[in-house]
C-alpha cells in the first residue's frame, strides 16, 4: 500500500536507520540545487512535511531543503530536532504528543492522557525554541458535532493555562473524511472556527490543509480572507490525488498563496504533497510556485 500521513504518525521516528543509499539521480539533484539556490521574495515562509519525504534521510532532506531557502521541516518529533537545528532549520509544527488522528480531544475518555502528555511537551517545545504543536478532534464514532465540539473545547481550556504560560499554540488540523480520514470530526473550516471561539485563547488555532477542504469545501480564497485569524498555519497538496501543485490539479496555488498574504500572515505554508516525479524537483518547482 502507499505510504500515507496516518502510517507516518504511528510509525515515523526520524532516526533514518536502514534507508537505501542515495541513487545517482538524487545525487545529481542535490548537486543542481546546490549550485541553483532560489532568490525568495520573502513574504511566505515555507516548510515542508517530512512524510511526504521519509525516503530521503533526514539529514539529506534538511541540506536540500536549506539550499531551497526552506525554513522548517513540519511534523517532526523531538528526536529529530536536533538534527535540524544542526542546518539551522525549525519545525514550524511539530509533533511528539497526543494519540494521533482517531483518537482525540472529542473522546472525554482520551483527556486525562492527551492532557499529560500535552504537557510533558510544552517545555520540550521550549528548549528547542518551537512554538505550535499539532492535535486533533478525533474521529466521531456516532457522536454528534455538537456534543463533539464541546468536549473538545473542555479538554482544550484545560490545556490553554499551560500553553498560554509556555508560549506554546496548539494547532488544530482540518483534515477530510471524504476520501483520507473517514469519520474524522474537525472536517470543516466552520466547524474549526466555533471550536476556536469556545476555546477563547490566542494559544489555539486551525492547520488550514488546503487540499483538505477543497475536497470537503472547496470557495478557498474566500474562506481564508473570512477566517484567517483563526488559521495559525497552512498546508498545501494538490487535488485530486494529493500530488505535485502544478497544472496537473485543480487549484491555482499562485492566487491562493497571494490571499495567504493579504491577510497579514506571518506563520509558515508548509508542502505537503506526494512527489510523483523527483522528489526534490518538484519540491523546488512547488516552493517557487507558492513564492508569490
Amino acid at each position: 500500500m502507499p505510504y500515507s500521513r496516518r502510517t507516518a504518525l504511528k510509525t515515523l521516528t526520524g532516526t533514518a536507520l536502514a534507508l537505501p543509499l542515495l541513487t545517482d539521480s538524487f545525487a545529481r539533484s542535490m548537486t543542481q540545487l546546490e549550485k541553483a539556490a532560489p532568490m525568495l521574495k520573502g513574504h511566505i515562509n515555507h516548510s515542508v512535511c517530512r512524510w511526504c519525504y521519509s525516503k530521503i534521510p533526514l539529514d539529506d532532506l534538511c541540506k536540500a531543503a536549506k539550499e531551497m531557502g526552506i525554513k522548517s521541516i513540519d511534523l517532526t518529533g523531538p528526536e529529530e530536532w536536533p538534527v535540524l537545528k544542526k542546518y539551522g532549520l525549525t519545525s514550524a509544527l511539530p509533533q511528539g504528543a497526543g494519540k494521533g488522528i482517531g483518537d482525540g480531544f472529542n473522546n472525554p475518555k482520551f483527556h486525562d492522557e492527551l492532557v499529560a502528555s500535552y504537557e510533558a511537551i510544552f517545555p520540550k517545545l521550549n528548549a528547542a525554541g518551537m512554538t505550535t504543536v499539532i492535535c486533533f478532534s478525533g474521529n466521531r464514532r456516532g457522536m454528534s458535532n455538537e456534543e463533539g465540539m464541546e468536549n473538545c473545547a473542555v479538554g482544550l481550556k484545560r490545556l490553554m493555562p499551560s500553553a498560554e504560560k509556555h508560549g506554546i499554540t496548539m494547532i488544530m488540523e482540518l483534515l477530510n473524511s471524504k476520501v483520507d480520514h473517514k469519520d474524522y470530526m474537525c472536517d470543516h473550516t466552520a466547524w474549526g472556527v466555533d471550536l476556536c471561539k469556545r476555546v477563547g485563547s490566542e494559544n489555539f488555532k486551525l492547520l488550514y490543509d488546503i487540499y483538505h477542504m477543497q475536497i470537503m469545501e472547496g470557495d478557498i480564497i474566500r474562506t481564508i480572507r473570512e477566517h484567517n485569524k483563526y488559521i495559525g498555519h497552512y498546508h498545501t497538496g494538490g487535488n485530486p490525488g494529493r500530488n505535485e501543485i502544478d497544472e496537473s490539479q485543480e487549484l491555482y496555488y499562485p492566487a491562493i498563496m497571494k490571499a495567504i498574504v493579504d491577510t497579514g500572515f506571518k506563520g509558515y505554508v508548509a508542502q505537503e504533497f506526494i512527489p510523483k516525479r523527483d522528489p526534490l524537483t518538484s519540491l523546488k518547482e512547488a516552493v517557487l510556485l507558492c513564492d508569490v
